[in-house]
């Protein structure tokens, strides 16, 4: 509790000169009580420590950590920062200290003044890079002989030090598992200098950039390039599955897996951009559409933001595909020997990664649609949405999976590719059926919004525009899948759930929107469908006779009482779960969860583009003139809603969205309904009904039909060519970046890294301020 000198080197070295210790130990011998109590009573011994372990860490890089002592010396300062940072992130008094520079203390020499300026922080962050590219620490060394002087690590190129194989680099080094060790805790002590930004309240203005993230990702780390491809390659190169032998994990320890978990943190925290601010990050002037195509526009100052928007060769867009696709397939990989296969755990960071990769390279998403592997990403993800959505603590996964699927269906050539029949059979808790990738996607879509929880609500306008923006490219849905649909729409239409909230209808426009586009533009192979809307059309004349006086609409709200439940579960004929499956449990009771903040609504997330006759989209103008007849709608909130029973959240204006009214005082009125019943498209469903229905019935009578088939088969045959009302232009609604997901990636993504990190428990129980963290 005394001072101590800054010179008295025999007190602070023996902080890092014992032997081997892990970062476990580390973290079990220096108490979180210990450092808060240094930070508040004797502050000049904390600001040595951190300054003594730093000026370690740069005497390493500049010496290249010959000897098995100073490599010892390097990890155990690591170490000791990982542990330290976090309470000096927590201590608002305390976040500056890193950014201010230590004059000249104990670096000797007069002639270093300009080195001494340096802010310890960007000391500290250089050191780790120079370190990441040490020969015989954390990389081969390409000397030959021992005898030789060891190699200079200033004058080495890192380039040619590139961890692993794939893009840019072709040399697959031999994997050494003492460096893999030494390369994670380094990253691991990266991650943590990053992770300031959690302790700063969410903000709306997220373009707020991360000053150790800034740093690192400039000009200033002569590393950036190499350290962007390694972290890629490492990550997109894994394969868990090792060499095919099952109970291989068993036998070994791998060690690359930690490290692939540790790069992919990093890389997507380095990664944090807001694009919605800037001119556009993609690099192929397809976002400008100015006269000046050909002149790349000067990219982002974050350079790892710079290179991936920049990878261009169709080979390392080939590897980073089917790495991404094989790691997120993992899970799913069925085996006859029950855990015979690894599985691995990081696949929320995989899709944060995939996330960045389509919105900051779009050659990279047009590249990913230009073929079916497209799939191989679609149906991992449906797998994960289908698996979490009973579950509160997965909230942010539901979200992101939706939000990747949303971005992809703003392309033609998404719905295109569903239509490839769909044989892979991943044990999922959803009907036997037998059908397209379309299908698959419609029943795990029907099976979120009937049977997830309540907190999922505000997802469904994003699962309704995904499936009408994929819909006018549907050639034929399966008989599940049509009945989905239309049991959607039956329990959307209820008046109680059209009246008891201001924005319930839009879901009802969503789902008619289909119909109409699966009707005039794919009419001829889907006799399912339109079978399925005859024998259903009751529902369709009750909404266009919806009525709209007050009495009607008091009468509509009054039913809600008696049915609780916003959907029923009832006449939706599930049938047989697929063998294998388990049914999609809650938490836990006890998980713990972080909080998301709330996501921009519907109208915000994405805008209008019309597919003209040659495929070609074109953006539609917002109607700014006239607003939508209800105002503009709340933004809905994605976690930590204050539903029944739970504690509301004081430090954000939360908004309800549950059966209930949006805001307490709004009441359903005539006027209102009809605003928006005169506007129902109804017409194209009519007209078919109207053509249709007599000729089916006449079948019936004159066959005594019973039998589907009979009537599918008629209803193959038929045409309503010339029958039906002029075909509407199709609408696509495509994501646009905003800074409102912007924050919510960032809150995202640090509550993934916060729960992800437990052993150490880097974050655990320290004052964290992005997100509250919440137990199930």
């Amino acid at each position: 509790s005394q001072p101590v000198e800054a010179t008295d080197d025999a007190f602070w070295d023996q902080f890092w000169a014992d032997t081997a210790t892990s970062v476990q130990d580390v973290f079990a011998l220096v108490p979180a009580a210990e450092i808060r109590a240094v930070r508040e009573e004797s502050p000049s011994n904390l600001a040595t420590l951190c300054y003594k372990a730093v000026e370690k860490l740069v005497q390493g890089a500049e010496s290249g950590c010959h000897t098995e002592k100073e490599r010892q010396i390097v990890l155990n300062c690591c170490r000791l920062l990982t542990r330290i940072l976090p309470y000096i992130f927590e201590d608002p008094d305390w976040r500056g200290f890193f950014w201010s520079t230590v004059p000249g203390a104990g670096r000797g020499g007069g002639d270093e003044d300009d080195e001494n300026a340096r802010p310890l922080a960007e000391s500290l962050l250089l050191a780790v890079a120079d370190l990441l590219f040490c020969p015989d620490f954390t990389v081969q060394s390409h000397r030959r002989s021992t005898v030789d002087t060891a190699e200079d690590i200033h004058s080495i190129d890192s380039c040619e030090y590139i961890w692993e194989a794939g893009v840019g680099f072709a040399h697959s080094p031999q994997p050494n598992y003492i460096h893999d060790l030494n390369r994670t805790e380094l990253l691991k002590l990266l991650l943590t200098c990053f992770s300031e930004a959690m302790y700063l309240p969410p903000s709306s203005d997220s373009s707020n950039t991360n000053p150790w993230v800034q740093f690192f990702c400039s000009t200033e780390n002569r590393h950036a390039l190499p350290l962007f491809t390694s972290l890629l390659n490492v990550v997109c190169a894994y394969d868990p599955v090792g060499y095919g032998i099952p109970y291989n994990h068993l036998l070994f320890s791998d060690y690359r897996e930690p490290l692939v978990e540790e790069a992919a943190q990093v890389l997507i925290v380095t990664l944090d951009y807001d694009s919605s601010t800037s001119s556009s990050p993609t690099v192929d002037g397809t976002t400008t559409g100015t006269a000046m195509d050909d002149v790349d526009p000067p990219g982002p100052d974050n350079l790892f933001v710079n290179y991936l928007s920049r990878i261009h060769r169709e080979e390392d867009f080939q590897f980073i595909l089917k790495g991404v696709a094989r790691l997120l397939s993992n899970p799913l990989v069925q085996t006859y020997l029950p855990n015979s296969a690894k599985k691995i755990q990081f696949h929320q960071e995989l899709l944060v990664l995939f996330w960045k990769l389509c919105d900051f390279n779009k050659k990279f998403l047009f590249f990913v649609l230009k073929s079916s592997d497209v799939l191989d990403i679609l149906v991992p993800i449906l797998y994960f949405l289908n698996d979490a959505r009973a579950d509160q603590s997965r909230v942010g996964l539901m979200h992101i999976g939706v939000f990747i699927l949303l971005l992809l269906s703003g392309e033609r050539n998404f719905g295109v590719r569903l239509n490839k029949p769909y044989s892979v059979r991943v044990p999922m808790d959803i009907p036997v059926f037998t059908g397209t990738h379309a299908d698959l996607l419609i029943i795990v879509f029907h099976k979120i919004i009937t049977s997830g929880h309540q907190r999922l609500q505000p997802l469904f306008d994003c699962l309704l525009t995904i499936v009408v923006n994929v819909s006018p490219y549907l050639k034929s849905l399966s008989m599940v899948a049509a009945n989905k649909l239309l049991h959607l729409l039956e329990a959307f239409s209820t008046t109680w759930f059209l009246f008891s909230a201001v924005q319930n209808h839009h879901l009802v426009f969503f789902l008619l929107e289909v119909f109409n586009n699966i009707i005039q533009y794919q009419f001829d192979g889907n006799s399912n469908l339109v079978y399925a809307v005859i024998r259903k059309r009751n529902v369709f004349h009750q909404l266009a006779n919806l009525p709209t006086d007050s009495q009607s609409i008091q009468k509509g709200l009054q039913r809600k009482k008696k049915t609780p439940e916003p959907i029923s579960r009832t006449n939706s004929q599930d049938g047989v779960s697929m063998e294998g499956s388990r049914p999609a449990a809650p938490a836990e009771p006890g998980t713990l969860k972080t909080s998301l903040v709330a996501t921009p609504g519907i109208d915000k997330l994405t805008e209008k583009s019309q597919v003209s006759e040659d495929g070609t989209m074109r953006s539609l103008e917002p109607e700014s003139s006239q607003p939508p007849p209800e105002g503009n709608l709340p933004s809905t909130v994605s976690d930590g809603e204050p539903w029944s029973g739970e504690a509301s959240h004081p430090r954000r204006d939360r908004r309800r969205l549950s059966s209930a009214s949006s805001s307490g005082q709004w009441t359903p009125t005539p006027d209102w309904v009809m605003s928006w019943k005169s506007k129902l498209p109804l017409q194209t469903i009519m007209r078919l009904l109207q053509v249709l229905v007599p000729q089916v019935e006449k079948i019936c009578i004159d066959k005594g039909l019973t039998d589907e088939s009979e009537i599918l088969k008629f209803l193959q045959h038929g045409t309503l060519v010339g029958l039906l009302p002029v075909p509407h232009p199709i609408l696509i609604r495509k994501y646009q970046a905003n800074s409102g997901t912007a924050m919510w990636f960032r809150t995202y993504m640090w509550g993934v890294i916060y729960l992800r990190n437990v052993d150490p428990p880097i974050w655990y129980d320290t004052d964290v301020k992005l997100f509250e963290i919440q137990r199930v």
